[in-house]
């Protein structure tokens, strides 16, 4: 029987091959252990982080009843003009160093200088509201009220236990008790697909119940989606969900066009005084 081809080689090449084949699983393994070290900090990493995150909430939901009972006491002073703002917490102004720090201090702020009159305001937003919170919560103090001026940012506490249905019944609640000189904001930036998903549905319902009523819709979302990947740096409280000082001055920044005109037209203002 003739011997099979390169016999002669057949013992030193099946060597070479289970070198070079334990030198390959050597190579597998130090990278898949490399990754695995890698994943473990990267776990490690998050979990701090997440804790650090949950940290400053608390240390934020510590500033709650401050900003509630300041805007309280606050609404207890004369003015010429009534203004009148709706919202949760980003009206309440929780994030921002000081009360009137909030999106409606600043507007409060710009009304007064364009108008040149003082100004009472009433914020009747609550930390936490949701549509269905602001129509039980804050409608019903609304309505007493003969408001000049009026501002609504609500929804961006529905996302996370999305309903459209009841967002919707809710909105129509809401802006059915609205005067036509109301201002009202779409839902800001959610930076993540899946909730912009819930927000572009959110919007468009807002957008549409206001087009019946006749109402103004200030474009939140673009506001703040124009800010980018540097406005989560510079933008956010310590939580990364609340706007700080610079977050809620953008946020006044998509009222404040609407809002200047509005004050123009309605009142007289020291730049029309002859």
């Amino acid at each position: 029987m003739s011997p099979p081809p390169f016999s002669g080689l057949s013992a030193s090449s099946h060597s070479f091959g289970v070198v070079v084949q334990s030198r390959r699983i050597a190579r597998v393994v130090v990278v898949l252990l490399a990754v695995a070290a890698l994943g473990a900090v990267g776990v490690a990493a998050w979990r701090r982080f997440r804790a650090r995150l949950t940290a400053n909430s608390l240390v934020l939901n510590e500033t709650l009843p401050v900003h509630s009972k300041w805007w309280r006491d606050h609404a207890k002073e004369k003015g010429d003009l009534l203004y009148v703002a709706i919202g949760d917490s980003a009206a309440q102004g929780i994030g921002a160093s000081l009360p009137n720090r909030s999106y409606v201090g600043v507007l409060a702020d710009e009304i007064r200088a364009v108008t040149g009159r003082t100004l009472r305001v009433v914020n009747l937003s609550v930390s936490g509201a949701t549509v269905e919170l602001a129509v039980r919560d804050q409608l019903p103090r609304f309505v007493k009220l003969e408001p000049d001026i009026v501002t609504v940012a609500i929804g961006a506490n529905d996302i996370a236990l999305w309903d459209p249905v009841a967002f919707e019944r809710g909105i129509r609640e809401i802006f059915a008790a609205l005067p036509s000189h109301a201002l009202v904001a779409d839902l800001p930036y959610f930076y993540f697909p899946r909730n912009e998903r819930k927000v572009a549905v959110a919007n468009g319902i807002v957008r549409r119940v206001a087009a019946e009523h006749g109402l103004t819709v200030v474009p939140l979302h673009a506001e703040t989606k124009h800010q980018g990947i540097p406005g989560i740096l510079t933008q956010f409280a310590i939580d990364l969900f609340h706007p700080n000082d610079h977050g809620y001055r953008v946020w006044a920044n998509a009222f404040a066009p609407s809002l200047a005109a509005q004050l123009v037209e309605r009142f007289e203002t020291p730049e029309v005084v002859r």
